[in-house]
């Protein structure tokens, strides 16, 4: 056994170093705690402190998207699904609302050509952010449940939403509108409806729930409906080196994990590109004085609407709605007529 002679930096003594199998490991380590991805022999090694961990091809590829912090390829890949599986009366709905938005300025022609323009086709195929966005049977899945309680316990209600992106958004928001309070006043013979907390806010959670989730997670996206709180679950990590409060407060500009999904919501004005949706649903909350809640978790990411308290006058739950404002549509339909009636007798 050899002995290397060094010097210390911090007290000028000369001090020992064994030298053995081990030295240039042990070296390495005392040198950086990051994790360091090397290639030996065809294979790929993660260098972590303890032990290097022979990585498998998807480790790689997930490792290289966290280095590019966020942003990964998934959407890019073509697909096994051919055009011809694309469903036209989605495609021409998107169109619609691409052209009311002022979008775009294409009329739907065929499956092929529209695809094309958005960049969602290769060759005969559909890549990935085309299948999920535009193909019905496209493997996509969100699991949506009523609780009784605050806790995740008793179920009073559980559903499982399929089929497009777009399907998705619109049966998520409409099974928020099913299960929450909603207030219904008759003001000048019209029926207001007012949610104990904002859709428009509830609805902008969902688009990006789905639009930032990681699709290569088999876990989905969860909607849960607790007796305080609504959750919307996200399995795709925020982006690494930034806080919910970093766009809240406008200091950055979007980073879209899934580009092309982002690009295809933008043009029916689903999102918008400057990273504003964290903002814009604490607008609409702070407006309402609802609170709201954005939480990095290890598995994803959370966002938390919280019911109001107490019960709001006049605000009434799933069931109860349909015969109050009958009978105060009744009430006030009386009273207007005793009106036109006495102002008759003066004249």
């Amino acid at each position: 056994m050899d002995l290397a002679r060094t010097s210390s930096l911090h007290e000028g003594n000369i001090i020992g170093q064994q030298i053995g199998k081990s030295t240039f490991k042990d070296i390495s380590k005392s040198i950086s705690d990051h994790e360091s991805l090397y290639s030996a022999f065809g294979r790929f090694y993660l260098r972590s402190r303890e032990e290097d961990k022979k990585l498998s091809t998807k480790e790689v590829e997930r490792l290289v998207e966290k280095k590019k912090n966020y942003v990964y390829s998934w959407g890019s890949k073509v697909s096994e699904i051919p055009i011809s599986a694309a469903n036209v009366p989605s495609l021409r709905s998107f169109i619609k609302k691409g052209k009311e938005a002022g979008r775009i300025d294409f009329a739907y022609d065929t499956a092929k050509n529209v695809l094309n323009k958005l960049n969602l086709i290769k060759g005969n195929n559909l890549l990935n952010a085309g299948r999920s966005l535009f193909v019905k049977n496209n493997g996509l899945e969100v699991r949506a449940a009523v609780f009784a309680t605050n806790e995740k316990v008793t179920f009073l209600d559980i559903q499982s939403f399929k089929g497009t992106l777009f399907d998705l958004i619109n049966q998520c928001e409409a099974y928020v509108k099913e299960h929450i309070n909603w207030r219904a006043d008759i003001i000048e013979f019209k029926r207001v409806e007012t949610p104990e907390v904002p859709i428009k806010a509830v609805r902008e959670a969902i688009v990006n729930s789905l639009c930032h989730r990681d699709f290569d997670n088999p876990a989905g996206n969860e909607l849960a409906i607790y007796k305080n709180r609504i959750e919307i679950y996200n399995p795709g990590q925020f982006p690494f080196d930034y806080s919910p409060d970093d766009f809240i407060k406008g200091r950055e500009k979007s980073i879209p994990r899934n580009p092309l999904i982002a690009d295809t919501f933008y043009i029916t004005k689903d999102i918008e590109r400057w990273g504003s949706g964290l903002k814009r649903i604490t607008d609409e909350c702070k407006e309402r004085g609802i609170k709201v809640t954005f939480e990095k978790i290890k598995s994803g990411f959370l966002v938390t609407f919280y019911r109001p308290e107490t019960v709001i006058p006049g605000m009434l739950g799933k069931g109860e709605q349909k015969s109050w404002v009958k009978s105060s549509q009744k009430s006030s339909q009386k009273n207007s007529q005793k009106i036109f009636e006495l102002i008759q007798q003066n004249n």
